[in-house]
């Protein structure tokens, strides 16, 4: 049995589902690959709620600048969360964004910023580096607390997710616009899911980056 999920231009979803279709709380494993069955590490799956965020104040979260390159190149983290941006290199980083979600600017540093930078709209965040156009990294600000991302073997698994569910899926090297979330509706506890990236190379600057976020 096969869903086909309505598709954002040129990213699509295939699901299979491999189960029954009676409502239930359960988990969904999920597989997340390109379209030459590459798995895609970095993807983010949230589950869409109406249900508040917790309450309590969020940790700081980590955004570090390791070799040139933000570390980890993608950041997940809830409305309402600060992010720290310590400079593990020896030389300077000037962080910025232009999104929508959070445009910020912190300049020239070493070691670590005054303050950390809070992220209080829900988002796709691109950062970039003033001196460095290579650098890119993601901020994902979700507005749901059960948003994850896969890993290496393009994997996640949903905990206690009562089915049928509706899911957004985001990836950095999709085809369609950076700043854009697939919507899915998954009915069952084993979903494959397929993301058209960009070949044959992906957007690998800031300016391409920026440029992306605001085709929209």
């Amino acid at each position: 049995m096969t869903f086909f999920s309505h598709c954002a231009r040129t990213v699509c979803s295939f699901v299979v589902l491999c189960c029954s279709a009676n409502a239930f709380a359960g988990d969904i494993s999920f597989t997340v690959h390109d379209q030459f069955g590459k798995p895609l590490a970095d993807a983010v799956i949230e589950l869409e709620s109406n249900a508040n965020l917790p309450s309590t104040q969020l940790p700081i979260a980590i955004m570090d600048q390791v070799d040139k390159q933000f570390s980890p190149n993608v950041l997940v983290i809830q409305q309402g969360q600060s992010v720290d941006f310590p400079n593990s290199d020896n030389i300077r980083h000037h962080v910025y964004s232009f999104s929508s979600a959070k445009p910020f600017n912190i300049r020239l540093y070493a070691d670590r910023p005054e303050k950390p930078e809070l992220f209080d709209n829900s988002g796709v965040v691109v950062l970039g580096c003033n001196i460095h156009d290579s650098m890119v990294g993601y901020i994902y600000v979700a507005n749901s607390a059960n948003t994850l991302k896969t890993a290496e073997d393009g994997k996640v698994q949903l905990k206690g997710i009562t089915l049928p569910a509706s899911l957004t899926i985001w990836h950095p090297n999709q085809a369609s616009e950076i700043n854009k979330k697939l919507s899915v509706t998954v009915t069952e506890q084993v979903a494959d899911i397929t993301i058209n990236t960009n070949e044959p190379a992906p957007r690998n600057t800031f300016g391409e980056m920026f440029k992306a976020d605001n085709d929209s």
